[in-house]
């Protein structure tokens, strides 16, 4: 039964003179001497690389379906003896488990989650029966641990650990009161009478298995999938949460090229991926069987008919009814990383078959923070592990909307980068995690004094971000900007900053001028407390007293710069634009030309309004508001689910901060409650003040200003 939990493993070879697809194959042509030889190396590379699993966990993996399979069965009988069914529609009561994604396609590796899928009888609802029911009876598992129920996602999943295997589980419900034991999801006819979340559960499934069938040899697209998702992961655009391409898209391109090149080994569809996408005219669809239209009524990927389809641009089409775009996600700048990307694999490939390189060279990883000079940084706190997977999953989830947005509000000129992995500093012993996005001008279009303003826009990328329901006391979230220089040696790898390469063209001149200056940051995220932080003489930070914060004004238009802030000015008076527990708003955010930065404004929130505030510090005014280094502070109420956003900016001069920035937690006393993270500036007093002296006098003609009309 294909797709069913006993189809799980890999399936024997295809043959190769089936060939199928929308037109017919590029080329017929097979592997030369040299092609097989290539081939052999890529796979010794691929298990070198530990892509594989071993057979201990493939064997638990086995296992650990079975249990599940089991316990879903049980809990359906349950729910039907609790409705009170007769006793032989009890006995009948069945839940089939099905498998997709990478499992089911034969592409895992290890420690890889497994995606599920339970189909269920129409009794048995995915509201209460599965969310609640179900989620109760594995919370009370001993094998079941991180259990996690996403009931609002696009498709409905319940994520969890199985004896320390990672499992995706998904519901259907159909219309039928009993599930046969070899029941058939290809068919038709599961489709009848369900609702648009149960389709995209059963699309998966569906797609996978017509993948399976549709390319013309099973083994030769594992192992080209396997190589190009591993190369996707190392060069950053594997991710479909942010834009990029999930699972199933490099699925569906890579069995498309199988289709062109029917009898190609996997070193010459590699080669023939990037040749085919590199020169595919995007938004032309991709797509391996023809769109099949059924009497069911249901839409399916049609732009000639649905305007909300004119706008993908990079619409990639599953092959089972009905047929959706599965990159929607796509955006402009997320295509254009892409693009790069295939371009790179392009020019590895061309040297590998010329003998000028070897498959190492192709799966060089992604240097990001050596491709950009300004960064905007999401940091997310939570108060302890669990909360931090629920809400960095919503923030992440939310992300994309932030790179659509930037692209919208500046007509496309302003690009921006996600970067889809998440980074932890390992000397701090609390929960929490960062984000980064590149961002640079659209290449040919840096004009002198062009000026964006996109404090609106990453104000309503904050009240979508606290439309989050299972707020929890301790979430917190900061978006603040840093420069190349400013960003923490634990997110390169080993630990340290690699040499440089080239720049893209339009961001060289920018970052020859910010590498000019030592810019470092020193931020802080205070989560918890009503909390400043100062500094002595010698540069240790002290506590300050929670005082109340007078209303500060952004600076006018034209107010001259205020200089000769101290290191304790720095940190206690420059909170940073920051997002806090549920709702923000104002969050104001001025990106300018060759500097990227954010105004101050200050607002709090609760789940149910929006109240604006601005705060500032007693003893401040809105004439002595600048600093060079951006600092982050929540303010949580006690009495209320949220805090404060606020970013701070530089004007016209840039001050340093000597050292590294250094993120903390502040345990208070006794309390191992999270207070917060800060940065602390690790360099002596005495160096940090007479570099500080030297930038202070010194005017910056494409600076940025605390006005936020201005932008990279």
């Amino acid at each position: 039964m294909a797709g069913s939990l006993s189809a799980g493993r890999a399936a024997p070879r295809s043959s190769t003179r089936r060939y199928s697809g929308t037109d017919p194959p590029l080329s017929l042509a097979g592997p030369t001497v040299a092609d097989l030889q290539r081939t052999a190396e890529l796979e010794k590379f691929l298990v070198e690389a530990d892509l594989y699993e071993g057979k201990e966990e493939s064997l638990k993996r086995e296992e650990v379906l079975c249990e599940i399979g089991w316990i879903v069965k049980e809990w359906v009988k349950k729910m039907a003896s609790k409705k009170g069914y007769a006793e032989q529609l009890v006995e009948q009561a069945n839940a089939v488990l099905f498998t997709f994604g990478s499992y089911r396609l034969g592409v895992h590796g290890p420690g890889a989650d497994i995606d599920t899928l339970c189909v269920g009888p129409s009794y048995v609802n995915r509201e209460e029966d599965f969310f609640v029911t179900l989620h109760g009876i594995l919370a009370e598992m001993k094998e079941v641990t991180e259990l996690q129920p996403i009931p609002e996602a696009h498709v409905p999943v319940m994520k969890f650990k199985y004896r320390g295997i990672s499992i995706d589980l998904l519901y259907a419900s159909l219309s039928l009161s009993v599930i046969p034991p070899d029941f058939d999801i290809s068919q038709g006819s599961v489709l009848c009478d369900v609702d648009e979340a149960t389709i995209r559960s059963l699309n998966g499934c569906r797609v996978a298995d017509q993948i399976l069938r549709l390319v013309p040899n099973a083994e030769s697209f594992r192992t080209t999938l396997r190589c190009l998702k591993h190369w996707a992961k190392r060069r950053g655009v594997y991710s479909n949460i942010t834009g990029f391409l999930g699972g199933v898209n490099w699925a569906l391109l890579v069995a498309r090229v199988c289709q062109l090149y029917p009898n190609a080994v996997p070193s010459m569809l590699v080669s023939r991926f990037f040749r085919v996408f590199t020169q595919w005219q995007w938004p032309n669809p991709v797509m391996l069987c023809a769109i099949e239209n059924d009497d069911l009524g249901f839409s399916v990927w049609d732009p000639r008919k649905n305007p909300r389809d004119r706008s993908h641009l990079m619409p990639i089409i599953t092959p089972a009814y009905p047929c959706m775009n599965s990159s929607y996600n796509v955006s402009t700048s997320t295509l254009r990383v892409i693009m790069e990307q295939f371009r790179f694999g392009n020019r590895m490939c061309q040297e590998i078959e010329l003998n000028k390189a070897n498959w190492t060279a192709l799966f060089e990883p992604f240097h990001f923070f050596e491709a950009y000079g300004k960064f905007l940084v999401v940091d997310i706190v939570a108060e302890d592990d669990d909360d931090l997977r629920l809400w960095k999953g919503w923030v992440e989830s939310r992300l994309r909307q932030l790179t659509l947005k930037i692209e919208r509000d500046t007509k496309g000129i302003l690009q921006c980068h996600p970067y889809p992995c998440e980074y932890a500093d390992p000397a701090i012993q609390c929960a929490h995690c960062a984000f980064y996005m590149g961002l640079s001008r659209k290449e040919g279009m840096k004009i002198c004094g062009q000026k964006f303003d996109i404090r609106g826009t990453v104000d309503e990328f904050m009240h979508e971000i606290g439309m989050y329901t299972l707020w929890k006391t301790g979430m917190d979230l900061a978006v603040t900007h840093v420069c190349r220089k400013q960003i923490p040696s634990h997110v390169f790898e080993q630990g340290y900053k690699k040499p440089c390469p080239p720049l893209h063209a339009n961001q060289q001149e920018q970052s020859d001028k910010n590498d000019g200056e030592d810019c470092t940051m020193s931020a802080y995220l205070e989560g918890q407390l009503k909390r400043k932080y100062d500094s002595d003489g010698d540069g240790h930070v002290e506590s300050c007293k929670s005082v109340k914060r007078a209303s500060v004004s952004p600076p006018c238009e034209g107010t001259p710069p205020q200089h000769g802030n101290s290191v304790s000015k720095i940190l206690c008076d420059s909170p940073v634009k920051l997002v806090s527990s549920v709702l923000c708003s104002g969050t104001q955010t001025s990106l300018l030309h060759d500097d990227v930065n954010l105004e101050q404004t200050h607002l709090t929130s609760s789940p149910h309004g929006l109240t604006s505030s601005p705060h500032g510090s007693e003893d401040t005014s809105a004439s002595d508001t600048s600093c060079a280094a951006v600092g982050a502070v929540v303010l949580a109420d006690e009495s209320s689910k949220l805090g404060s956003l606020m970013f701070n900016v530089e004007i016209d001069t840039i001050q340093t901060m000597a050292g590294h920035t250094a993120l903390k937690c502040v345990a208070e006393k006794d309390e191992t409650k999270l207070e917060g993270i800060r940065s602390l500036a690790s360099s002596d007093c005495a160096e940090f003040s007479e570099r500080a002296e030297v930038f202070t006098e010194t005017v910056l003609a494409e600076n940025v200003h605390l006005s936020g009309d201005e932008v990279i």
